[in-house]
């Protein structure tokens, strides 16, 4: 095993939510060509670290169990088309604040640790798409209902051709009270 590993924050859906925008990107492969991203591979980024030496993971699992904030719904809604790297995507027409919320608070508390993330505005999306050949004109994309439930801490590895990201460790988001 490495000493190091390429790590990530997201939000990880069910298996049936993963399926449903699977689907989505099987439409856009046929209009836009490249590749799709697999199944059982489609997240949410929260927090993109890199490579991190593996003697710091008890540093991020002690972050990540220090956040509490609510659960929220997103619904996925729309598609685009990011020309600069080549990336049809899927987002949300609107962000819950507690989606907000889960990312500035892990991003300041991964700062403070010395994790140099990016200082570009959060934008929830999940890549369906890479090396599109274009962005796709008229794709109807169904409003896929996402509960978020916990994040997790996910590993980035190689296998052979093929890139598999593993859950690593998950932690719950705090049950809002029913009214």
């Amino acid at each position: 095993m490495s000493d190091t590993a390429r790590l990530f924050f997201a939000a990880w859906p069910t298996p049936a939510v993963q399926l449903a925008l699977h689907n989505v990107a099987r439409e856009a492969l046929i209009e836009c060509g490249g590749r799709a991203v697999a199944a059982r591979n489609i997240h949410l980024t929260l927090a993109f670290l890199g490579d991190v030496e593996r003697v710091r993971l008890h540093d991020l699992e002690r972050v990540a169990a220090a956040i509490m904030v609510s659960q929220c719904e997103i619904t996925v809604d729309r598609v685009g088309y990011w020309r600069h790297n080549r990336i049809v995507w899927a987002g949300v027409g609107h962000c819950p604040d507690s989606m907000s919320a889960l990312v500035a608070r892990l991003t300041s508390a991964l700062r403070e640790l010395g994790f140099k993330l990016d200082e570009r505005p959060y934008v929830p999306h999940v890549t369906l798409l890479r090396n599109a050949r274009r962005a796709p004109a008229a794709l109807a994309v169904p409003s896929i209902a996402w509960p978020v439930l916990d994040f997790a801490l996910i590993e980035s590895a190689q296998r052979g051709r093929e890139r598999i990201y593993e859950v690593a460790r998950t932690w719950p988001l705090v049950k809002q009270a029913s009214r």
